[in-house]
C-alpha cells in the first residue's frame, strides 16, 4: 500500500516534481492532465461554433431596385425629398454570414433644384436638373441575424457605408430653352475676372451610407427598403458654388446672351455678389425598394437551414 510521505507543497506543483514514497511524478504528467481538462472544456464550445458555421454559411444575391432620388445643395439646402425623381438600379451582394455582407451596384436617377420651388432665394431665380449615375461598393451590417429563407431570422434593420463614383451633367431651362451648363462658365471660370477658377469635373468620388430593413419573402426571394445619402466631393452638381462674375443689374434684357442669362437669369446682381455657398458640398440621396434572388453557392447549398 502506497502512502504519502508528507504534504505536497503548493508552490512546487507545476514547478517541481510531486513526491511519493519510492517514486516521482514528473512535471509533464501534470501538464498532460491540464491539457486533457482543457480539451474537455473546449469541445462543447467548438461544437457550438461548428454548428453556427453550418447554418450561417455564405451565399450570394442578385437584385433590382426602384424608388426615387433627390439632392441637397445651394438650390435646396435642407428640404429632404423635395423634387424627388424616379430612380432604378441593380446590384449583387455577397453575404459572408448572417450579419455581414458586401454589395456592389449601380443606380440611375435624376436630381433637380429650383429657387422658386425651395423658396430659398427668389431673387436669384436659378434652376437645374441632371441625370445621375452612381456606381458603388458598400459593406453592410445586419443588426439581427438574417438570411433569405430563414423561418426564424427573416427580418432585420441594417446599415451600410462604402465608396462610389458619381456621374452628373447639370442643365437649366429658361424661357423654354434648355442649356447644358458645364462649359458655359456661369461663375467666370477661366475668364478675365476669375482666371484661376477651373471648370469642374462631372465625375466625382462620393461616400454612400444609409439605413434600411431587410425581409425574407420565401426560400429564394428577399426584399429591402433603404434610404441612403451620397456625400459628394463637389459643389457643382447644381452648377452653383461661388460668386457672380458679371454686372447684369443694369443690362438691357434684349442684349443678354444665353451664357449670361444662365449665370444670372433675374439680372439683379453685380460682380462678386454671392451666388452660392462654396463651404458646403452637394449631396445626392436614393430611397429604394429592392427585390433580391438568393444564389446558393454549390458547396453550401445544404448548409442553409431554414429553421435556424
Amino acid at each position: 500500500m502506497i502512502t504519502f510521505a508528507g504534504q505536497i507543497s503548493r508552490g512546487n506543483i507545476g514547478v517541481h516534481s510531486s513526491r511519493l514514497i519510492g517514486c516521482e511524478i514528473p512535471v509533464h504528467f501534470h501538464q498532460l492532465i491540464m491539457n486533457m481538462r482543457l480539451k474537455f472544456l473546449l469541445l462543447p464550445v467548438l461544437g457550438m461554433l461548428l454548428q453556427h458555421l453550418a447554418v450561417a454559411q455564405s451565399y450570394g444575391e442578385i437584385g433590382v431596385s426602384a424608388g426615387g432620388s433627390y439632392y441637397l445643395g445651394d438650390l435646396n439646402p435642407g428640404k429632404h425629398f423635395l423634387l424627388t425623381k424616379p430612380a432604378f438600379g441593380a446590384f449583387v451582394r455577397h453575404n459572408f454570414n448572417d450579419r455581414l455582407a458586401v454589395r456592389g451596384g449601380v443606380m440611375f436617377g435624376s436630381v433637380e433644384g429650383d429657387d422658386f420651388q425651395s423658396k430659398v432665394n427668389l431673387q436669384r431665380g436659378l434652376n437645374f436638373h441632371s441625370q445621375i449615375t452612381d456606381i458603388s461598393a458598400t459593406f453592410e451590417f445586419n443588426f439581427f441575424e438574417y438570411f433569405i429563407g430563414s423561418l426564424r431570422h427573416f427580418v432585420t434593420p441594417y446599415m451600410y457605408a462604402g465608396g462610389s463614383v458619381l456621374f452628373f451633367n447639370p442643365r437649366a431651362t429658361y424661357d423654354g430653352a434648355t442649356y447644358e451648363l458645364h462649359g458655359m462658365a456661369t461663375e467666370g471660370q477661366g475668364s478675365a475676372v476669375y482666371p484661376d477658377r477651373k471648370i469642374y469635373n462631372r465625375t466625382v468620388f462620393a461616400i454612400p451610407f444609409g439605413i434600411g430593413v431587410k425581409y425574407s419573402l420565401n426560400r429564394f426571394l428577399g426584399a429591402s427598403l433603404d434610404w441612403g445619402m451620397r456625400k459628394t466631393f463637389t459643389d457643382y452638381i447644381d452648377d452653383v458654388s461661388t460668386t457672380y462674375y458679371l454686372d447684369l443689374n443694369t443690362a438691357d434684357p434684349g442684349s443678354v446672351s444665353p451664357g449670361q442669362l444662365v449665370s444670372d437669369p433675374t439680372l439683379n446682381h453685380r460682380v462678386g455678389m454671392q451666388r452660392g455657398n462654396s463651404e458646403y458640398n452637394d449631396w445626392v440621396s436614393f430611397v429604394t425598394l429592392s427585390i433580391t434572388l438568393r444564389l446558393n453557392y454549390l458547396e453550401n447549398e445544404r448548409c442553409l437551414n431554414p429553421y435556424y
